[in-house]
């Protein structure tokens, strides 16, 4: 019998250095370095291309598909079992005491972009495959590991991957929770613009407001220059606004007006109340301010509709499923400028139950009170495969037993993975229920024994389903 266990510790040196290289590489998608070679940026390109040579070293099958995503292969046969995971990385925004692209390990615990979203839990599952060759076990499948390199943000590279090779059999995602997903609340995006118009007399212009990084990020760090003669008292009020609500910030007075900056916390956009939104708390500051036009539409519809509300009860779009939860929404990015107007990014993750379209008419009645016009960007509907499927069985069924959490039961989440691209796909770890979750946070970290847990986990589950009889 094989002590996964134990092998998951023999390999843990070999483990960290490979992780510290991938760590190392800034792989964040970048649109502005976009080249034909590297569509996505060169940083995406780079974490996928370290992970083959990895695969290579070790003696598999790799390919790359484009720089866009690859896949490192073991075993044949007519069927395929999928591992997906993801090389690129959210922005590493501010307020790190660490460089986020220098593995650091300090108390037991990696540190680093990336270091449990995606590439910690991402590399685990990888060597719970290398433990199955080393061990010179044959699967009677094919089985991929299949690295894309924009889960983050458009799912761009695992796309291009289902264009150009068939849909896997069955698989699951490392880029979740234990102790198995299996059901995804649906993704939807909106976009809510305003006009520039505002009057250049009023006693409050609105010369800049920006917050966020991506849509399924709780934004951190808000900021906005005013141009007012009642700088200092704002100033004051604004200090006493923080105070009073236990937030972070400061105001710089200019020649012509006041810079606010507003500290939240950011967090996994899937569930908005683990984050403090530093744009909404900033918008609603600003709400008690006699700004103008397009500029207090904005600010209005942010603070008034939006802010404090991940149910989104105030736009009358929330609703709960028995088995999948509730619908909750995310206020990922805020802008607004003289030049292109007010910007509103939001993420819904939505249960069953409930369409896109009835969402967007709630915020469109919303938005249209204060003159904004929405739209939808982007959509996955819900997924969900059946707890009885014997890919869910067999993997509840492995955490169990190297975890001793004989009670654990699959679940359903608002985050989504890789896994809901197959019909018998399932989301597997690698952070357990005992693990503080830093995915999208400033000082991202996974406990390094969780990650060789996982590790072990994860090869006897590839170990298992790879060698079913009928799977």
């Amino acid at each position: 019998m094989i002590n996964w266990d134990k092998l998951a510790q023999d390999y843990k040196e070999d483990y960290l250095k490979d992780l510290a290289d991938l760590i190392s590489i800034d792989s964040e998608r970048n649109d502005n370095e976009a080249t034909d070679e590297f569509p996505l940026g060169p940083g995406p390109a780079k974490a996928l291309v370290k992970y083959l040579e990895i695969g290579k070293r070790d003696g598999f099958i790799v390919k790359n598909l484009d720089n866009l995503v690859g896949y490192i292969e073991y075993g044949s046969g007519d069927k395929t079992f999928a591992i997906l995971a993801h090389a690129d990385v959210m922005p590493a925004g501010e307020g790190w005491d660490s460089n986020p692209f220098e593995m650091t390990i300090k108390d037991g615990k990696v540190f680093g972009r990336g270091a449990s979203d995606d590439k910690g839990p991402g590399l685990a599952a990888y060597y719970g495959l290398k433990m199955m060759k080393d061990q010179g076990i044959e699967p009677n499948c094919k089985i991929r590991f299949i690295i894309g390199t924009d889960e983050e943000s458009n799912w761009t590279g695992m796309k291009h991957y289902f264009k150009l090779e068939p849909e896997p059999n069955f698989g699951f995602s490392p880029d979740a929770q234990f102790p198995v997903i299996n059901g995804e609340k649906g993704n939807t995006t909106f976009e809510t613009t305003f006009g520039t118009d505002q009057e250049d007399s009023a006693d409050y212009y609105l010369a800049n407001f920006d917050a966020g990084l991506r849509e399924n990020m709780v934004p951190r760090d808000a900021f906005a220059d005013v141009k007012t003669a009642f700088k200092d008292q704002m100033a004051e009020e604004f200090s006493t606004f923080m105070q009073d609500r236990k937030l972070d910030g400061g105001s710089e007075i200019t020649e012509d007006g006041i810079k606010l900056h507003l500290i939240g916390k950011s967090s996994h956009g899937m569930e908005p109340r683990n984050g403090v939104n530093g744009g909404t708390f900033l918008a609603n500051f600003l709400r008690g301010y006699d700004f103008s036009g397009d500029a207090k539409n904005f600010i209005k519809f942010v603070a008034e509709f939006l802010h404090g509300d991940s149910r989104a009860n105030r736009i009358g779009a929330n609703y709960t499923d028995e088995i999948m939860g509730d619908l909750t929404m995310n206020v990922g990015i805020l802008k607004f400028n003289p030049t292109d107007g007010g910007f509103v990014n939001t993420n819904f993750r939505y249960p069953k139950g409930i369409s896109v379209e009835t969402i967007g008419e709630h915020l469109s009645q919303a938005a249209k009170v204060m003159n904004g016009t929405v739209k939808n960007t982007d959509d996955m509907v819900p997924h969900y495969v059946d707890p009885k499927d014997p890919i869910v069985n067999k993997l509840i069924n492995v955490y169990r037993e190297r975890t001793g959490k004989t009670e654990a039961q699959p679940q359903v989440v608002g985050g989504g993975t890789y896994g809901r691209m197959m019909k018998r796909g399932v989301a597997f770890g690698a952070e357990f229920p005992w693990t503080v979750n830093t995915m999208h946070q400033a000082n991202e970290y996974q406990v390094v024994d969780d990650l060789l847990l996982a590790m072990a986990i994860y090869g006897q589950s590839i170990f298992e389903l790879g060698t079913l009889e009928d799977n």
